[in-house]
Parts: structure tokens; sequence; C-alpha cells
């Protein structure tokens, strides 16, 4: 007996993303970011905050909207990238304001951060007390001769962790377009689903 298309397919799961789970880690650090070296009246702090949990929560909403509607899910999910590109640039901002040097995309302490695949916050903030205190560490590009600070490293951690998310994403949209375009959305998947009910 060939199986026939589910109406509702299986959806949800997001836990199991990896863009989920690097975006939540990205929240976590920015929350932690931000009670270190955000000053709390500011503004800044509030929106970089909720930019980083739209970004993990539009990733859940999008995976679990999947079952009933394909075209939610492409919406939720660029939703989710367009927040983590608004972090990114709050991350920057708050680099350049403080005369804090943005890492070069060939700083070697960028392929470090990604090789070791950090899980936890505690695990980002391990490695950055390790390139604060470690010896070794030229900063590729850089015109500063200053030691590097613990915001420095921090906020580079999080645009490190940002890139990797949004790539992560543009794949994931990148699929889910194709994905809609071969299948259609919901209404498509109803047609199908009746007409082949009603075959021998």
């Amino acid at each position: 007996m060939v199986d026939r298309e589910p109406l509702i397919p299986k959806h949800g799961g997001y836990r199991k993303l990896k863009s989920f789970q690097i975006a939540q880690l990205v929240y976590d650090l920015t929350v932690r970011f931000c009670e270190r070296y955000v000053d709390r009246f500011s503004r800044t702090r509030d929106q970089m905050v909720q930019a980083a949990r739209s970004g993990v929560q539009n990733i859940a909403e999008g995976s679990q909207a999947s079952g009933t509607s394909r075209k939610t899910e492409l919406k939720l999910t660029n939703v989710a990238r367009a927040s983590l590109e608004e972090l990114r640039l709050d991350y920057e901002d708050f680099l350049r304001q403080r005369r804090l040097p943005l890492w070069v995309r060939e700083d070697p302490r960028r392929a470090s951060l990604i090789a070791r695949r950090c899980r936890t916050v505690d695990e980002v903030a391990g490695w950055v007390k390790m390139v604060h205190d470690g010896p070794g560490w030229s900063s590729t590009g850089s015109t500063s001769s200053m030691p590097s600070t613990y915001p420095e490293i921090a906020a580079n951690a999080a645009l490190v962790l940002i890139a990797v998310a949004c790539s992560l994403l543009d794949r994931q949209i990148a699929y889910q377009s194709k994905a809609f375009e071969r299948q259609g959305g919901f209404t498509e998947r109803m047609y199908r689903v009746r007409k082949s009910r009603r075959m021998p």
C-alpha cells in the first residue's frame, strides 16, 4: 500500500535546528553582555535583548506553523534573520562608539571560536577569558597595539555567532522557498489530499 500524503505533515522539532541552537546561544550571550556592558537605562539595552529574543522565538514559531502554513514558516524565519541583522548592527555600533576594533574576517580568533562549538554562554565566557588572558593572539588587520579588553572580545564573539546563525538561516530560507515553490501551501496540500482520497 502506497503511503498517502498527510494533510498536516510533521512539523516543529525546532530545538534540533542548528539555527535555533545558535540563535538561542546568541540570546543568552546578549542578555549577559547587556547586563555587564550596556547602561541599564539605555534603550539600546532593551532593543538588543528584544532583537536577540525575536531571532529565537520566530525560528520556533515558524517551525511550529509549518504544519499548516509554509508561507508563515518562511515569513517568520525571515523575521528571525532580520532581527539578528538588527542585533549585528547594535554590536557593531557598540564597538565603533567605544573605538574598539571590529575583528576582520581573517582574524584567527573568529575561526577559533567557531571551531570551539560552544553550546552554552558559560562556554563562550570561558573562551573569552582564554583569549583575554592567553598570549599569542594577534588581531590580523588591526591597527591597535592596545591589548584586547573583555568588552571587545565579548562583542566580537557575539558577532561571530550572529554571523553563523545568519548563514544557517540564509540556507534555511532558501530551502523553505524551494519547498514552497515545489509543494505550494496548505490549500494546495488539501486539494492533493482530497483528490488522493477519492482515487480508488
